[in-house]
């Protein structure tokens, strides 16, 4: 299994436009995954080092899916960006692909609490996508709690997100 990030929480990207004023297009979430992934169309052989064969790392693309502080439900923003994701998996060229979503909580909170609380999360988002008409058997839903900040700050609000992983078996 092969697995690249489609992140939706705020990341340093190399394609990433001023996304709250210049949102990616269904096109441009596609092109983005086609390129980084050959969605195993592609099949070959690598004669050569170790290094030479080992394939480049995916970039990054942002598509901001945070909340609010003790939240899980979706901001109109959030929703807007899930639009254009769930617009994008139309493309036939996605057809095999599957996601997981993982939510995440900053450390705000006990353990406990922040574990379901990121569930409501991944659950939130998954559900507004299959609304959405994303297959409910293309999305995997599961929270992460605290336990993988996107900053050094723990507290930091950037780490209240959800993150969408393509996952190729």
């Amino acid at each position: 299994m092969r697995t690249i990030i489609l992140s939706t929480a705020i990341l340093a990207a190399s394609f990433a436009p001023a996304f709250a004023e210049d949102p990616y297009t269904a096109d441009e979430v596609v092109e983005f995954l086609a390129d980084s992934v050959d969605l195993g169309l592609q099949r070959g052989i690598c004669i050569g080092t170790a290094e030479e064969c080992t394939p480049a790392k995916p970039k990054g693309l942002d598509m901001l899916v945070n909340f609010e502080l003790d939240s899980a439900e979706l901001t109109d923003s959030a929703r807007q960006n899930l639009a254009i994701f769930a617009e994008a998996l139309k493309d036939q060229r996605l057809d095999r692909a599957q996601f997981v979503v993982e939510g995440h909580t900053d450390a705000r909170g006990g353990l406990g609490y922040n574990d379901g609380l990121s569930d409501e999360r991944a659950a939130a988002v998954k559900s507004y996508l299959t609304e959405l008409g994303v297959q409910e058997d293309r999305l995997t839903a599961m929270g992460l709690g605290e336990t993988q900040p996107r900053t050094d700050d723990p507290l930091d609000p950037e780490n209240r997100r959800v993150e969408l992983r393509i996952d190729l078996q």
